[in-house]
């Protein structure tokens, strides 16, 4: 089943002689526990795309289905609601509010949608235990390394139950190791926890770990490739595509 489906999505910016396209007629679909990557060239739309199946921006033309619902014929507090529910995002800089710890973190969606503290704070210690962070709970970003923060972001994005998982250069912060834990975890959330995964990233060795990668190239879909599962020769092979865009 598909989780995400997009048909002839178009993002366009200003009008006229000024306007500029970030992405055109992009059409692509998601299944249920897969793990898709994008990648492509800076200013070829990834985050635009990542953006408008987020439901964070408008777009142009186009529709966005998530579970079969048309994201963009919802009235703005419908959506609001959707993407609480539904979507769990990953940034880069991990958005952590440093006045709280691991597990108020976690909870605060939780706590957003109306669910009690004491209810979403034992929700948000159960994935922060999952995770390996069960001895973190009451640390603060500032006394956890990069990657145990970015764990923290990905038991937030989870604490909801969402279908779909957004990230947006996820390990864009870390170091090389960090970065294939984050990786590996992001694997292991699509195959045990058969959750969704959208994925930007400009790293080939990380985009392998995926099921597929889309490539974009000035706003368009140029190959949809299917994977192995980050390989070797799928880490040469996604690093040659990438590099020939």
């Amino acid at each position: 089943m598909n989780i995400v489906r997009t048909e002839g999505l178009t993002k366009t910016y200003g009008s006229g002689s000024t306007a500029v396209t970030a992405l055109e007629h992009v059409s692509v679909s998601i299944g249920s526990g897969e793990f898709v990557a994008v990648m492509g060239p800076s200013g070829c739309g990834k985050s635009t795309l990542l953006h408008l199946v987020g439901g964070l921006d408008r777009p142009t033309e186009g529709k966005v289905f998530l579970e079969g619902q048309d994201i963009y014929a919802m009235k703005d507090d419908q959506l609001t609601e959707l993407r609480r529910r539904k979507i769990g995002f990953i940034f880069q800089f991990f958005n952590l509010l440093p006045m709280l710890t691991a597990a108020e973190n976690t909870a605060l969606p939780l706590i957003l949608d109306g669910v009690s503290p004491a209810v979403a704070r034992g929700q948000a210690g159960e994935w922060l235990e999952r995770l390996n962070l069960g001895d973190r709970l009451d640390h603060h970003p500032d006394q956890l390394s990069g990657g145990q923060q970015q764990r923290v972001a990905i038991a937030r994005a989870l604490t909801s139950e969402p279908s779909l998982i957004l990230a947006d250069e996820p390990t864009g912060n870390l170091d090389s190791h960090a970065s294939d834990e984050i990786a590996s975890l992001l694997r292991k959330v699509a195959d045990e926890w058969e959750r969704s995964i959208f994925m930007v990233t400009h790293d080939p060795r990380i985009a392998a770990y995926a099921d597929r990668i889309i490539f974009l190239k000035d706003g368009k879909m140029v190959e949809d490739a299917q994977l192995n599962g980050a390989t070797a020769k799928d880490v040469k092979l996604v690093k040659a595509k990438a590099e020939a865009l």
